[in-house]
């Protein structure tokens, strides 16, 4: 892999306002992947591997290392909002094809934010009020407040967005290196039982266990797809990009695993299998007095990030599909002052709020995952068109082919993996952007006409 010195000649034009540097983008995708899953999620790999939490990690960190390199190239290349359904525009040229591509990127940033939503309701915030969890009474209004707030803050700006982010980031590191360093003080004092990070799962094979439970670790390396659609506010992206990219799929990787082996270490993998809460088990279970509800709020702050950075990735694609005419006019409009893409917010914040009513934590995580394998297939093949297609006249990031090539595989195995449920979900989303797709066609033909009646009246 390599990039270029050379000035940036991709400093193009745009209604967008460049203010995200290499630092804030960092910090965008670290805060987007360590908040997007490893909080709520840990639970559901220890029911399919056991104390061998490491191991689907490790899988899911190739796959996402091989993606992002991927993205690498592409951003640089084509650093415009939109993300893969640009890309695919360009290699195939097939408007339908470009919609559905943004359509699933969408989709994967409102279910994921629905998820998250369900998360912030649940045993977290339940921990302060004494409750194993909440009624689903407090717990709809709960998440409901959550997203408006989100919508608010996407609203005001994605500066302000990001600074809320690299705060929302230190506050929910430091979560996590609180469990690092509680698990070592425990294994340091000859308590816990390590012998767990080699056991799996007693009633599934390790193999088939480990390749399931990627799926769910794949959901926690998602941030660098969120990121493709910040790349028309990015300055000097040629540049940021692959030093944020890859420098943030490494640190998250380091903390996951340090996470995995230590809460494997302090913690039944039986207990945390049955709690949305996994990580505060094994605060609970150190035994050292930090408080319960102390943690929970960094919890809670996690989630938020992640919520809040996928609702801002969706409301981004939703923009650049507009912008390329697959989408009505209307969703591309931008608040003056803010230079927000103001419609393509508030309608995203819409449709989370009615998805956050849909599946638990667990199904909307694997079927974000479903969504994004499918875009990050169409982004691989891309990549590999583009390589002979299309060279443009400015310096970017660069990667052999055998990588796309590499991901691709990955990726149609990760699917392979994929419960029955989760395709028919993932079938139904295809279906809605299909009957969206002929209606924007549709709306597109009667303006056209509509246009040549009044040119010809002239």
């Amino acid at each position: 892999m390599a990039t270029t010195t050379a000035p940036d000649s991709s400093e193009h034009d745009t209604r967008l306002s460049r203010s995200i540097t290499t630092t804030l983008l960092f910090f965008f995708i670290v805060g987007d992947t360590l908040g997007a899953g490893i909080y709520t999620l840990v639970g559901t790999m220890a029911t399919d591997v056991g104390g061998m939490l490491w191991l689907p990690l490790v899988i899911a960190l190739v796959l996402a290392l091989l993606t992002a390199g991927t993205y690498a190239e592409l951003i640089t290349k084509y650093p415009h909002a939109g993300g893969a359904s640009r890309y695919a525009d360009r290699a195939f040229d097939k408007p339908f094809v470009t919609f559905i591509i943004g359509f699933l990127m969408l989709s994967s940033g409102i279910t994921t934010s629905a998820a998250l939503a369900n998360a912030f309701a649940g045993d977290y915030l339940a921990s302060f009020f004494g409750d194993e969890s909440l009624p689903s009474s407090v717990a709809i209004p709960v998440r409901l407040v959550f997203l408006a707030v989100l919508i608010a803050v996407n609203l005001r700006g994605v500066r302000e967005s990001l600074s809320a982010n690299v705060v929302f980031t230190c506050i929910e590191v430091s979560g996590l290196v609180l469990v690092i360093v509680l698990a070592a003080i425990v294994f340091g004092s000859g308590d816990g039982d390590p012998s767990r990070i080699l056991t799996p799962a007693s009633d599934t094979p390790l193999l088939s266990g480990a390749f399931a439970a990627s799926i769910t670790a794949f959901f926690s390396f998602l941030g660098f797809e969120a990121a493709a659609n910040m790349a028309e506010e990015v300055k000097e992206p040629t540049r940021a990009y692959p030093r944020a990219l890859f420098g943030a799929i490494l640190t998250a990787a380091t903390v996951y695993l340090l996470i995995a082996l230590g809460a494997a270490i302090v913690v039944d993998p039986t207990t945390m299998a049955e709690s949305t809460g996994p990580l505060l088990e094994v605060v609970k279970a150190s035994g050292i007095g930090v408080p319960s509800w102390l943690f929970s709020a960094i919890a809670l702050v996690a989630i938020t990030n992640g919520a809040l950075l996928f609702m801002v990735m969706a409301s981004r694609a939703t923009y650049g599909l507009a912008e390329v005419g697959l989408l009505p006019s209307v969703f591309g409009k931008v608040l003056e002052g803010r230079r927000t893409p103001w419609v393509a917010i508030l309608v995203v914040g819409g449709a989370t709020m009615a998805m956050s009513m849909i599946g638990d934590v667990s199904q909307l995580a694997d079927t974000t995952v479903l969504l994004l394998v499918l875009v990050f297939i169409s982004a691989n093949v891309s990549v590999l068109v583009l390589k002979k297609k299309d060279p443009v006249d400015h310096d970017h990031f660069t990667i052999p082919s055998v990588v796309p090539v590499l991901a691709l595989l990955a990726s149609l195995l990760l699917l392979t993996q994929m419960e029955s449920t989760v395709w028919l979900v993932g079938a139904g989303y295809l279906v809605v952007g299909v009957v969206l797709f002929l209606v924007a066609r549709a709306t597109r033909k009667r303006e056209v006409a509509s246009e040549g009646t009044m040119e010809d009246r002239v």
